[in-house]
């Protein structure tokens, strides 16, 4: 369909989208935040401080707090390196020197005595800028462009020091006439009248609003009321301070000097001071004693040094609130408009994400508080612990199928789906539509009777039964080894990522067998898969292996039609052991009651029929010894992975046993 002549034409432009949240933003990564919180979880870390670790450093995919503060003390460092406080000092000399000089043109020009004398009044003139300004206060010129460059000094002065508290200033009254500097000296009253009034308590919000009617344009900040108006005037007044703290003792005399020509006339000094004063006495908790040390080659104005001084100290505040140093941080304290102004719509946007990966993180239910107020994983997050974990494991074992069950004949297996001839002794039930099938199939092609009569005879050759499995449970005891040497060579976190993963695995594809995780170190206890992620490797002398066995062996006792199965992971001979009394007893060398009761209650797991495997770390050969003997006395088997493949082995020796099964 042709456009009609008159249809006007519609042009689309697109740009980035500034109204909020960008709508099209991939969600925050919850799993990978996760898994990053659970290494420091498994480290030793609480989960509360490994949420704030991984809000710092962020995470593959997500740049953290660091990155930020980073950016944010890059750019103090830079305006600081680029920047100087000299601007003001060098645009009012360089018209100082081009009046003198056009001065000089027009005086050399003329013959009379009084030009002589002018000459020499212009060659006495003091090296100091604010003095020479000062003596030329009442100087008749003769150079029409001389005296307009001898006029903007003091224009130029009055909208820099105005330009110091009222950011734009500068611009806006350039070119200002007589009544336009006449509406700010009214200006500058009528506001120490409403401070002075509001110090007294004596102000009203009709004074308020009278004044912002009056006077509204010169505020783009728009204060709502007298404490904005007064927070506003007092972070640029308090940075116009720090500006003059930073100035040098001859800058800051030839400063002072000049700024009492600021467009002619001392009344606007006198104004500025009053302002600075009720604005320091209302908010006294700004800065208004510090400095910075500007370094660059790069020259500012006052208006500009005050702002650029600001934005230093917004930066400052910045890298304090992105650190989360302090107590009670929390990530609500950035102030995402600074963060906005100051590192741009990218940095926000980190912000804002990594703000909402913490809310997430609560609301999905991956961290729960106790009853102490303690921050926990929850048994979500445990779960999607175990499944990295066993993802890791998968990684390593990519060559292994890891059959799930155990094939044997028998009438209370589980139906295949599959059917067979029935043989002598088949105890399975029949699979009847094919036995019938079988039937009339066949007897459809025997030939028929001299009657005529049709009929289903069964042969024993038709019978087919339903194949089935029988599905083996199995009670399986981790026993890991939770003293302290496993913390000091490495293998702490290794040991914790096995038994989640082992854990995770049989929570999900076996669930039909019975898990039990015991850690020993001087003593020894039943832990949880939370209890375990979060165990603190706190110094703990001794490794009390014949406790572990006896909770093993109560564990396997609950459970007496399943497969036994006990795995132990250890770097230690054993060395401890329970007396009568619960106390734990610890002796180096191992003492021979210690190993006398734990080959006890080995031959204990043994009598019940458990499968033992034990997974030894390191390489001591007093270590192997023993293990080795303990092994061969129960019929099981030793295994020394690597730290690397610790998951792996464990994970296979349980698949491994299932098959035997």
């Amino acid at each position: 369909m042709a456009r009609s002549p008159d249809r006007p034409t519609r042009s689309t432009r697109y740009g980035p989208y500034v109204d909020g949240p960008d709508p099209l933003a991939p969600p925050v990564d919850l799993r990978e935040a996760l898994e990053t919180i659970g290494r420091d979880v498994l480290e030793g870390s609480s989960p509360r401080r490994a949420l704030q670790e991984m809000l710092r450093r962020g995470t593959r995919s997500m740049r953290g707090l660091d990155d930020l503060a980073a950016r944010a003390n890059r750019k103090r460092r830079e305006l600081l390196k680029n920047r100087n406080l000299d601007g003001t000092l060098q645009e009012v000399r360089e018209l100082l020197d081009k009046a003198v000089l056009e001065e000089r043109k027009a005086l050399a020009r003329a013959l009379d005595d009084d030009a002589r004398f002018a000459e020499m009044q212009l060659a006495e003139l003091p090296p100091s800028t604010a003095q020479a300004v000062q003596e030329l206060t009442d100087y008749g010129w003769r150079s029409s462009e001389a005296r307009e460059n001898y006029e903007k000094i003091k224009d130029l002065l009055g909208r820099e020091v105005l330009d110091q508290r009222f950011q734009g200033m500068k611009q806006a009254l350039e070119g200002a006439t007589e009544e336009d500097r006449a509406r700010v000296q009214q200006m500058l009253s009528d506001l120490n009248d409403l401070l002075d009034a509001h110090a007294r308590g004596e102000d009203t919000d009709q004074q308020f609003r009278d004044f912002m009617a009056e006077h509204g344009e010169f505020f783009p900040e728009n204060p709502q009321s007298v404490d904005e108006l007064i927070d506003a005037l007092a972070q640029r007044s308090a940075a116009a301070q720090r500006l003059r703290n930073s100035l040098s003792a001859d800058q800051r005399a030839e400063l002072d000097a000049l700024a009492q020509q600021a467009f002619g006339s001392p009344d606007l000094m006198d104004q500025l001071a009053r302002l600075d004063a009720n604005l320091q006495s209302a908010r006294p908790g700004e800065d208004w004693d510090g400095s910075q040390n500007f370094r660059g080659q790069q020259g500012m104005g006052l208006g500009d040094g005050t702002g650029m001084l600001q934005d230093i100290a917004e930066l400052e505040e910045l890298g304090d609130q992105l650190s989360q140093q302090y107590n009670g941080a929390a990530l609500d304290d950035i102030d995402a408009d600074a963060l906005l102004r100051q590192l741009g719509p990218e940095a926000a946007a980190d912000a804002r994400m990594l703000a909402d990966l913490e809310k997430a993180l609560q609301q999905e239910g991956f961290l729960d508080k106790g009853a102490d107020g303690q921050w926990r994983l929850s048994p979500k997050a445990m779960r999607q612990l175990g499944q990295a974990a066993l993802r890791d494991v998968a990684g390593s074992l990519a060559s292994r199928r890891g059959e799930r069950d155990t094939r044997r004949a028998g009438a209370m297996g589980e139906p295949t789906g599959a059917s067979r001839a029935w043989e002598f002794g088949d105890t399975e039930p029949w699979d009847v539509v094919r036995t019938v099938t079988n039937a009339v199939l066949r007897t459809a092609a025997e030939p028929r009777s001299e009657t005529g009569a049709v009929g289903v005879r069964l042969a024993v050759t038709d019978v087919e039964i339903t194949e089935t499995e029988q599905r083996s449970q199995a009670a399986v005891a981790l026993l890991v080894d939770t003293s302290f040497s496993m913390v000091m060579e490495g293998r702490w976190v290794p040991m914790k990522q096995t038994a989640l993963a082992l854990n995770h695995l049989v929570s999900t594809r076996f669930r039909g067998d019975a898990l039990t995780m015991i850690g020993f170190g001087r003593h020894a206890q039943t832990l949880t898969p939370s209890e375990l992620a979060g165990l603190d490797g706190a110094w703990d002398q001794g490794t009390n292996l014949h406790h572990a066995l006896m909770l093993a062996v109560r564990h396997l006792r609950r459970h007496p039609n399943a497969q036994p199965v006990v795995l132990i992971v250890t770097d230690g001979e054993p060395t401890a052991h329970l007396e009568p009394d619960g106390n734990a007893m610890f002796d180096y060398p191992p003492s021979a009651r210690t190993l006398g009761l734990t080959v006890r209650e080995l031959d204990t797991v043994a009598r019940i029929g458990a499968q033992v495997t034990i997974f030894r770390l390191g390489d001591d050969p007093g270590l192997a010894r023993v293990v080795d003997r303990m092994a061969h006395r129960v019929g099981g088997r030793v295994i020394a992975p690597d730290l690397d493949g610790l998951g792996a082995a464990v994970v296979s020796d349980y698949l491994s046993s299932r098959k035997r099964r």
